[in-house]
């Protein structure tokens, strides 16, 4: 073990490689950088963590390639010269700065380019300023938190899926609706909205099981989630045997063809369905409704002309779409 020297008062030089030493013992990973953001400090724990020796950082401006592919900011960065308007692009989560421009603390995912493994790094900086208020040093304190991101993303995805299909869940349903009609409003672009029905899906459980109605039910789902791919459109168990889909910036003639493909989709599933009155397979009932969101109307509303537009589709003859324009 490397032992410390002693430190001696009113020895100013012995005083700062002290601090050097501690830093460098630190468990916590911690760099310093000098007022002209030269990297002064790499310690150990920041070795470990980055895969990158002191040897090859010390006296550079190259700190950023511990963390990224490309040139950019780290936090000690933005203290040091102030820039507090990067916080938001660079950073998934991030404190606002105090009235005296004190730390920032920040979070969010790193490419680690030289270990190859994506990290979360929750990240705390400040400045250190001499006697005349000069900026002398920035210090940097980064913690692994990739773990407890992970878990926190997962128990996120547990809360917003259908335990049964896989599929998001009402409640994650009723979030998106909300929040893509307003920006659908801002935008003032259309918002489609399609709910559909297992066909006689209560006598298949009667003559099949429920066993076997579950795994109907999540095979009804994957059919959907393949016809209504697009990253922004929204497949979810809207309850039991019914399943809803919520597309923005989608009109009435694209949410229609995106119904039509599900139907056909589940067709295609060759579920036997010996007790159905229109066929020997599992089919589906879809209601589509579309609308250009406004002040003077509600999500409810688009929810009404789907399900209005699904109640004609089982009164004519179900394994069929019917639209409507909400009004």
């Amino acid at each position: 073990m490397e032992h410390l020297p002693s430190h001696k008062p009113g020895n100013g030089d012995s005083a700062h490689n002290l601090a050097v030493r501690l830093m460098q013992h630190l468990v916590v990973p911690t760099f310093v950088l000098d007022a002209n953001r030269r990297v002064t400090v790499w310690n150990h724990a920041c070795e470990r963590l980055t895969g990158i020796p002191a040897a090859e950082m010390i006296g550079t401006s190259d700190h950023w390639r511990g963390f990224y592919s490309q040139q950019r900011n780290c936090l000690a960065d933005i203290v040091a010269l102030k820039q507090h308007d990067q916080l938001d692009a660079l950073y998934t989560a991030h404190t606002s700065p105090g009235p005296f421009g004190f730390g920032l603390h920040a979070e969010n995912w790193c490419v680690m380019p030289v270990i190859g493994e994506r990290r979360y790094l929750a990240v705390d900086s400040g400045p250190i300023y001499d006697d005349h208020g000069q900026l002398v040093a920035v210090v940097e304190t980064l913690r692994d938190m990739t773990d407890q991101k992970l878990a926190e993303m997962t128990l996120h995805n547990l809360a917003a899926m259908d335990g049964l299909t896989g599929v998001a869940n009402r409640r994650t349903l009723d979030e998106k609706l909300k929040l893509e009609w307003k920006c659908c409003q801002r935008a003032k672009t259309p918002l489609a909205f399609i709910l559909g029905d297992v066909d006689y899906f209560k006598r298949y459980n009667d003559t099949y099981g429920h066993q076997k109605g579950d795994d109907c039910l999540r095979a009804v789902a994957g059919a959907l989630s393949r016809a209504a791919f697009r990253p922004a459109d929204l497949v979810s168990r809207y309850g039991g045997e019914e399943f809803a889909v919520i597309m923005p910036n989608t009109d009435l003639i694209g949410a229609r063809a995106v119904a039509e493909r599900i139907c056909e989709a589940v067709r295609h599933l060759e579920i036997p369905h010996a007790a159905s009155e229109i066929g020997q397979s599992v089919t589906m009932s879809l209601g589509v409704g579309a609308i250009i969101p406004n002040s003077a109307s509600s999500p409810a509303l688009l929810i009404g002309a789907a399900d209005a537009a699904l109640y004609r589709a089982k009164h004519s003859g179900r394994n069929c779409v019917v639209v409507t324009e909400a009004e």
